[in-house]
């Protein structure tokens, strides 16, 4: 981790100038420390984005799993719903249905690698 004793001795000048000064200058005080911690902080995290440039990625979803058993979970009562007000024809519809959904979601994952 790097030296933070700069950054001490910033706050401190800051708080001398603050007692010498008066209230008067305090919004002033302020904004310039808070300017240079802005800077700091930047230069730390530049500093550790450099570090690790090709630091992997997680993935941002769950893959597959979500949708496959939201599809079972949907798909017992649409299975029931679909049979009983329209027959095979509408069990036919709905299960379809269903596989579109998740050909449409893993061709939208594999898409994205």
């Amino acid at each position: 981790m790097q030296d933070i004793r700069p950054l001490r001795e910033d706050l401190q000048a800051t708080l001398d100038a603050h007692r010498d000064l008066g209230p008067a200058y305090e919004a002033a005080l302020v904004e310039s420390f808070m300017a240079r911690l802005d800077a700091t902080i930047a230069a730390r995290v530049q500093a550790e984005l450099d570090a690790h440039p090709g630091a992997p990625r997680k993935p941002t979803s769950g893959g597959m799993a979500p949708i496959a058993l939201g599809s079972l979970a949907l798909g017992v009562p649409l299975t029931a719903i679909a049979a009983s007000h329209a027959g095979t024809t509408g069990l036919l519809i709905a299960w379809l249905a269903i596989i579109a959904v998740n050909v449409a979601a893993a061709a939208t994952m594999l898409h994205r690698r």
